[in-house]
């Protein structure tokens, strides 16, 4: 009483391409542009303060940017802008 395998591995075809991806990658180009440009335009006002604040604030400028690409990204994948 055994079963016999298959000798067809399973059909998957592949999904179709969608325009998404390509519109979701420009969009984060913009993003990183506009961040950038926004973090340059603080840059005199910055390069005067103490270290000890310039700090906290190029961490935040180099990690705050993931926030409004995040949905994107999920979009991309799902087609939704929430998980």
């Amino acid at each position: 009483m055994t079963a016999e395998p298959d000798d067809k591995p399973p059909y998957n075809p592949p999904d179709p391409p969608n325009w998404r991806q390509p519109f979701g990658m420009v969009l984060i180009l913009i993003v990183i542009l506009l961040w950038s440009g926004l973090a340059l335009n603080m840059i005199d006002w910055v390069s005067g303060l103490n270290f000890w604040l310039q700090l906290p604030i190029y961490i935040f400028a180099g990690i705050a940017w993931i926030f409004p690409v995040k949905p994107l990204l999920i979009w991309m994948n799902t087609g939704k802008f929430r998980s």
